[in-house]
């Protein structure tokens, strides 16, 4: 039996105002607490500082050969699961997230990022760009045409100098360590868990912002709301947890950047009514779903009604209007046979976050 298709993302201006949203919000889910971000912080690196010990201790002293090899490879895919968390604590810094003062977030987002070779004041002023102009063609960062963006003032520059400085004191740490221990060592430990957490950032991005139900809009129909609402969230099963639910609650997180991940669940589910069809969730498997999106989601073009509204497929915007036509078929759960309309996977329950089957 077929999926139900997900229709596209509704194109006119929400009936619901940003300030409607937050109200539908506990209040408590914008309060950043220092003890509870540090909990989780603390919670990330007591495993990564486990698993550094299995490298460096015990995966040696295992037979060689099959045995070494497998333990290495789940090394490596643990070790960078558990540092997009990392990197996800980091991202809350840059969004002023982590705790109630700025220069504590700033201290510590560049401290995590460099560690991961992130260069954490550039990343953070063109993902500031990137939530202040999410949907817009002309403007926005994300896996659309990018065009050069000037640095907007000395201050910073500096952070960005500071930066660079932050990175080439991480580089100059791992010469000295592959000096110490030896460069495949460095390798084994440090720079395979690196392709994996990169490997899990781009795809978890792109799958975010690329989706055939997310419309995008030229400068005469482009606002802030409808363009931060022009994302999707996925479920990453057991790995929402260790990557702190980046990926399952990413629509809010396009709507209060500075709510801590600790809340970002809860507030999900408090947002998912009032939204209604604005609010998208595919709970396509990721390999399936990144297959699709690829091949599919290549490029996108005027809905051809004289509005600056994208879609990115034609073929599958026309198809889901005369589907939306028929409301009957789909108010009573029909399958949908066209390949380009269906999702293998049933939205989950209302009552029920997209997280809460993991």
């Amino acid at each position: 039996m077929g999926a139900p298709a997900v229709l596209r993302q509704p194109t006119d201006k929400p009936p619901f105002t940003l300030a409607e949203i937050r109200k539908a919000i506990p209040p408590h889910c914008f309060e950043r607490s220092l003890i509870k971000s540090s909990y989780y912080l603390l919670h990330d690196l007591f495993i990564v500082a486990a698993l550094v010990y299995l490298a460096t201790v015990v995966i040696p002293a295992l037979p060689a050969g099959l045995p070494r090899l497998v333990a290495w490879t789940l090394y490596w895919v643990a070790q960078g699961c558990v540092w997009l968390g990392v990197w996800t604590i980091g991202h809350e810094c840059g969004h002023h997230a982590f705790s109630d003062y700025q220069l504590l977030d700033d201290a510590l987002g560049l401290v995590l990022h460099s560690w991961l070779l992130v260069p954490y004041f550039s990343w953070k002023y063109s993902h500031r760009r990137h939530h202040s102009n999410r949907g817009s063609l002309e403007r926005d960062e994300n896996f659309v045409p990018q065009q050069k963006a000037a640095l907007a003032c000395d201050r910073e520059r500096v952070q960005v100098f500071v930066t660079d400085v932050s990175l080439l004191a991480v580089w100059f740490a791992l010469f000295k360590l592959a000096s110490a221990f030896g460069f495949w060592s460095v390798v084994r430990v440090y720079g395979m868990p690196l392709l994996v957490v990169n490997a899990w950032l781009v795809r978890i991005v792109y799958l975010h912002h690329t989706h055939q139900a997310v419309p995008h809009y030229d400068s005469s129909e482009w606002d802030w709301l409808r363009g931060a609402l022009a994302t999707v969230d996925r479920d990453y099963g057991v790995l929402n947890y260790f990557f702190h639910h980046i990926a399952d609650t990413h629509v809010l997180h396009h709507l209060f950047s500075a709510m801590p991940h600790y809340h970002a669940m809860e507030a999900t589910k408090a947002i998912r009514p009032l939204l209604g069809d604005y609010y998208k969730f595919d709970a396509t498997p990721i390999a399936k779903a990144l297959w699709r999106e690829t091949r599919e989601c290549v490029y996108v073009e005027s809905m051809g009604d004289g509005k600056g509204v994208f879609c990115r497929d034609r073929l599958f915007a026309d198809n889901l209007m005369r589907l939306a036509s028929t409301s009957e078929g789909a108010e009573a759960g029909n399958s949908v046979s066209d390949p380009l309309l269906r999702l293998e996977d049933k939205k989950p329950d209302e009552d029920k976050e997209p997280g809460d089957n993991v």
